[in-house]
């Protein structure tokens, strides 16, 4: 079943049936628009990174973009939901906190997920830091100003799936989810409506694969 395909997620998820993927992993635009100018992290405190200038960080989705991705899928779990909670209709224990340990600078010390599962509070602590990452030996190379750590979805995986769910992620962006699916052997559904991030995404995520055929 595994698609990785270059659209847009609200028009692509009104094909699916009601509760049909089992869990949706998500992190759409938080609406901050700090990658206006194609930089980010540029301040005392943290050195400057450069990627493509864009206009996708300018706004939260929608409500129809929410009502639609908790329609389709029976438990969400939505990052930088402290962003746009107003738009999340039910409550929840469940929220997962990653701890980057970025140390002292200009970047946020956590990233917060919304999750719609009935169980406490959860911490995930990885650093990942610009050039900094937790595991250097096996540093991951940076290909989207939002990109999360492979193991961050892993961890999620881990203890938010079990076997046989199909996961749907609406922000691919990097492909770092899907990678993790495709290393845990879960089935996946993702998008990505910007097509030079679908096309670097799907190169690393054809690398990934092509290394798990070799050995």
């Amino acid at each position: 079943m595994n698609k990785f395909i270059n659209e847009d997620c609200l028009e692509a998820m009104k094909e699916y049936p009601d509760n049909y993927f089992d869990l949706s992993i998500v992190d759409p635009p938080y609406g901050l628009d700090v990658y206006a100018n194609g930089t980010m992290g540029a301040g005392v405190l943290a050195k400057q990174s450069t990627y493509k200038k864009t206009e996708w960080d300018k706004s939260p989705p929608n409500q129809a973009y929410f009502n639609e991705l908790i329609r389709v899928s029976k438990n969400q779990i939505i990052w930088g939901a402290n962003h746009f909670i107003s738009k999340i209709p039910f409550d929840s224990s469940c929220w997962i906190v990653w701890n980057k340990k970025n140390g002292e600078n200009n970047f946020a010390d956590c990233e917060l997920a919304y999750a719609s599962f009935k169980t406490a509070v959860r911490m995930f602590e990885y650093r990942w830091q610009g050039m900094l990452q937790e595991n250097m030996k096996n540093k991951e190379f940076r290909i989207h100003p939002t990109q999360k750590p492979i193991v961050l979805y892993k961890w999620l995986l881990k203890n938010y799936a079990k076997e046989g769910d199909i996961i749907l992620d609406t922000h691919v962006g990097s492909a770092s989810s899907l990678i993790a699916c495709e290393d845990m052997g879960f089935e996946y559904v993702g998008y990505e409506i910007d097509e030079d991030y679908y096309k670097a995404a799907s190169k690393r995520l054809d690398t990934f694969k092509s290394q798990i055929r070799m050995f």
